[in-house]
Formats: C-alpha cells, sequence, structure tokens
C-alpha cells in the first residue's frame, strides 16, 4: 500500500509543477529574502556573523517566552534573553571555554528569581524556574553552534553545507509531503508530516548535500562530496525532529505559530527548529569526518 501510494502520487508530480502550491511560493519568498541575508553575513566575517545569530536567536527566545506565558507560567524574560545573547557571543570569543560558569550562573541567577517571585505570591514558579532555565538552554547553547561551524576551517563554507542541505530538505519535504503525504508520521505532534514528505527529504537533502560539496570542492579541496553525502544523510534523517519539538510545543500551547514577524510564516522559532539540530549535528559530524 505504501509503495503504491508513493507511486502514485509520482504519477501526479508534473502537477505540482504546473501549479505550485501558493504556501510554497510564500515559503519560497521568505527563503529567498532571508538566505542572502544570511548568506551576506557569513561571507563579510566572523563578528557580523555571530551577532546575526545572536539577533535572531534571542528573538526566538522572546517568542518561546510569549508561549510559555500563554501558557500561564512565569519565566523570567530577562533572563531568557540575556543567556541566549550570551551563550552565542561567548561562544564566538571563548568558544566553549567558561560555558559551565555561563551554565552555573544562569541556574543560580534563575532560581534565584523565581524564589523572590514565588514569595511575592507569583503561580507556577517551579515550574517557571525549568523554563527559565530550558529557554537559553535549547536556542542559545544549540544556536551557537552556527558561530561554532563559522569559525572551523573554511567555516563559511560549512555552515553554508549545512545550511542548504537542511533547507533543501525541509522544502522537498515540504513541497511532496503535502501534495503527495498519506501515511502520517506523528499525526498527533504534526498532522501534515507524512513519511512521503520525510523521504523526500532525506533524497532531496543528500543531493544538496552532494552537490554543493562537489562545488566547494573545487575552491577547498579539504572538502569533499563524500562529506555533503554524509552530512545529507544524518542531517536529513535527524534534523526534522526539530520540527516537531517545536510542534509539539504549540500543540500543547494551541497555537498556530510562535509569532508574526514574519508574516503567514510565523515568527524566527518556526523557521529554524530543525536549524538547531542541523548545526548541532553538523558541528560534530564535520570535526568527526574532517578534524
Amino acid at each position: 500500500m505504501f509503495t503504491a501510494s508513493v507511486i502514485g502520487g509520482l504519477e501526479k508530480f508534473p502537477a505540482l509543477i504546473m501549479k505550485p502550491d501558493p504556501s510554497l511560493r510564500k515559503r519560497l519568498l521568505i527563503a529567498a529574502i532571508l538566505i542572502p541575508v544570511f548568506i551576506l553575513f557569513a561571507w563579510v566575517g566572523r563578528w557580523p556573523f555571530a551577532i546575526l545569530v545572536a539577533i535572531i536567536i534571542t528573538l526566538a527566545a522572546f517568542e518561546l517566552w510569549q508561549l510559555f506565558r500563554k501558557g500561564g507560567f512565569s519565566p523570567s524574560l530577562a533572563l531568557m534573553l540575556i543567556f541566549t545573547f550570551l551563550a552565542i557571543i561567548l561562544r564566538h570569543l571563548l568558544n566553549f571555554q567558561f560555558s559551565d560558569l555561563l551554565l552555573a550562573v544562569l541556574v543560580l541567577a534563575a532560581m534565584f528569581y523565581h524564589v523572590l517571585e514565588h514569595q511575592k505570591g507569583g503561580k507556577n514558579s517551579a515550574v517557571s524556574f525549568f523554563l527559565t532555565l530550558g529557554g537559553p538552554l535549547y536556542l542559545g547553547w544549540l544556536g551557537a553552534y552556527a558561530v561554532s561551524i563559522r569559525n572551523l576551517d573554511n567555516g563559511l563554507y560549512w555552515i553554508l553545507l549545512v545550511i542548504v542541505i537542511i533547507v533543501i530538505a525541509d522544502t522537498g519535504a515540504y513541497a511532496i509531503g503535502r501534495k503527495f503525504g498519506r501515511h502520517k508520521m506523528f499525526p498527533r505532534v504534526s498532522p501534515q508530516k507524512s513519511w512521503e514528505g520525510y523521504i523526500a527529504g532525506i533524497v532531496t537533502g543528500i543531493l544538496a548535500g552532494w552537490g554543493v560539496a562537489a562545488l566547494w570542492h573545487g575552491f577547498i579541496p579539504a572538502i569533499l562530496p563524500v562529506h555533503g553525502i554524509i552530512l545529507g544523510v544524518v542531517i536529513s534523517i535527524l534534523a526534522p525532529m526539530g520540527d516537531f519539538g517545536e510542534s509539539m510545543l504549540k500543540r500543547h500551547f494551541n497555537v498556530k505559530d510562535s509569532g508574526t514577524i514574519l508574516l503567514d510564516h510565523g515568527g524566527f522559532l518556526d523557521r529554524i527548529d530543525s536549524i538547531l539540530w542541523a548545526i548541532t549535528i553538523g558541528y560534530y559530524l564535520i570535526i568527526f569526518i574532517a578534524g
């Protein structure tokens, strides 16, 4: 049944090309605006790139705080934003040095804040304490891996390779899954995600990884096409879980999007969910295969 469904869907593939989905067009338009900005800042230098990443991730932290507030919780906005921003800037300045100190100060400051909040009559202070910790850990710590990749040798090419893989994989999964998806993966978490789309994302991610790495190899001999294939396989298989994770949060708090800054495409948190997984996985894969 599954094979027949896929084959039947592929027979309709020309219709997808002739009559593109309006949502897909909007998705591609947003990408066409954001990706050149990302590439420009990555190309200009490490500091501009680190600042851009810090701003985007901190805006996503604000959106996450809004989600928690809608759920009746009261994490500290100041601590979430400050420590998310610091996690990225300090990663650029010091790599992983003193990261343990940053985490220790975050834990102590968050507990101090929420003890005072509870004393003043705040509700859900204990849960809010852990939410205050979770924001900078989830967004700041993982988001900083974009800076870690950029700061590697040939980091400009590595970060662009990772981003192209996840963007193409996400787009392929969305386009094919929306048109031909029949078998749902986790319908309670994300009703629109299908196995057909997931497989399409893996295929397109691998092709993107191979193609971009082959292109980079002409400039940077140390980057091999096989590196792109390895990154494409692992990232395309695992990174969609970041999308499911954010969908879980939105289902829990009964919202469609995390924000409105990107108009019909929600907020930055909606756009970076799978990227957070891709850059974290990508960093350690690059260290392993090219270090």
